[in-house]
């Protein structure tokens, strides 16, 4: 499984979502945009992400990539399934997404911005997208903690 990572803005989140993938068994991770790499622009590694990430950018392969958009066409011509996660009238819940519908595919998780979350650009190239259902007075979870839910979700299907 693939994650792409769409305009992330908390190096933090990053971070902790490399743990988790690790821990998930993501092949890659595509840094879309604006979301902070394990390494500065002079080729350091961040210290404020390693610090979460606990060195987990050292065994989940991942790539920056400019363009989302054209990032998920690639993806698409390689035949991935495109799950993006975002509330929206289109969405199902994350669970009643069918096994047989992720099971001996390539399949590729999308998350967004902390605050705008995924562009309509971004959605109109979803094969589907998921939610997680809100029981409370909140209407979202922090990206990172809504990641560790789908991913490991999608991999034990």
């Amino acid at each position: 499984m693939t994650v792409v990572l769409h305009n992330i803005r908390s190096v933090y989140n990053v971070g902790s979502i490399f743990r988790t993938a690790d821990a998930a068994g993501i092949e890659k991770i595509y840094l879309c945009g604006i979301t902070p790499a394990p390494v500065d622009r002079y080729g350091c590694l961040r210290q404020d992400f390693i610090k979460v990430s606990l060195g987990a950018e050292k065994s989940v392969e991942w790539e920056k990539f400019y363009s989302t958009s054209k990032l998920l066409g690639k993806l698409k011509k390689e035949r991935y399934k495109i799950l993006a996660v975002e509330q929206n009238k289109k969405s199902i819940p994350y669970y009643k997404l069918s096994k047989s519908y992720v099971s001996n595919r390539k399949s590729c998780l999308v998350f967004g911005n902390e605050v705008n979350g995924l562009s309509p650009s971004v959605l109109k190239k979803a094969d589907k997208i998921l939610e997680i259902p809100m029981m409370g007075k909140k209407e979202s979870l922090n990206v990172s903690v809504a990641f560790g839910i789908i991913a490991f979700h999608i991999a034990n299907a």
